[in-house]
């Protein structure tokens, strides 16, 4: 049995007593009374009756007569984080594709605030490759799949003019002039290919993904060693690259119909 914490206690302490109250809620009892959360989490009762009042307030449960369920508050806040791993499993399949079509690493990409971070990786079965790991953040201004989100995004304008534009390569976009100038180019083609803008020896080739609302949901596109693919090659792979974010968009709901930027970059 669980004792009375003494004021000022740990504040994982706290945490660990709400992961235990959380872990009283599963999809065979939605929906347990403050009884049974006491008796299942062995907390002394006013401990445990404080906490789910706090974590009713704080919008973590909701109330209905004498039973409790997770609340809507705590749904909103892990929907991002479940969507994400619905887009992994739904669009993988065309990832998969796409690297056993062109040979080369298949990415796929969200954006968090100025960066683009990886969440699904097909890699490539040449020897000579660049890695690309899930969970890689790479700058947003610098590289293809960046410039899926500037053109597609405009949120990622705002995250772009508050964190700045490093300087990584020659190649490497120095303005937000010539970074709208390849926005308005990857929204005109459905793709773009940039080469050496991170990475000297890397080029990217990248599309946009949609929702079933016709929003952005994730960049897709391929990664590789400059020495084997160089800009001859886009006019083979952006086709490529751009049919593969449609079927991407598709396996997520998307109708053909997309919401359009909210101002012109």
């Amino acid at each position: 049995m669980a004792t009375e914490p003494a004021a000022g206690a740990s504040p994982l302490l706290v945490l660990h007593k709400v992961a235990e109250i959380l872990d009283c809620f599963s999809v065979q009892a939605p929906e347990p009374t403050l009884q049974q959360i006491i008796r299942k989490t062995g907390l002394p009762s006013s401990t445990c009756q404080r906490l789910v009042q706090n974590m009713l307030r704080e919008g973590f449960l909701d109330r209905d007569g004498d039973r409790y369920r997770i609340g809507i508050g705590l749904v909103r806040w892990a929907t991002p984080g479940t969507f994400g791993l619905d887009v992994v499993r739904l669009v993988k399949p065309v990832l998969q594709q796409l690297r056993d079509e062109t040979g080369e690493t298949a990415c796929l990409y969200v954006r968090d605030a100025a960066f683009r971070t990886i969440i699904a990786v097909a890699e490539t079965r040449h020897v000579v490759m660049r890695p690309f790991m899930v969970g890689m953040v790479m700058p947003l201004h610098a590289g293809a799949p960046g410039k899926i989100f500037l053109a597609f995004d405009p949120d990622a304008w705002d995250a772009l003019d508050e964190h700045g534009l490093d300087r990584f390569t020659p190649a490497t976009p120095a303005s937000l002039k010539l970074l709208r100038k390849q926005a308005t180019v990857t929204r005109e083609q459905g793709f773009y290919a940039a080469f050496g803008e991170r990475n000297e020896d890397v080029g990217s080739i990248s599309a946009p993904v949609f929702d079933h609302a016709g929003r952005l949901a994730c960049a897709i596109g391929l990664g590789f060693p400059t020495q084997r693919i160089g800009p001859a090659d886009v006019e083979r792979l952006g086709p490529v690259v751009a049919r593969a974010g449609l079927e991407a968009s598709r396996a997520l709901g998307y109708d053909g119909i997309r919401v359009e930027s909210r101002r012109d970059q």
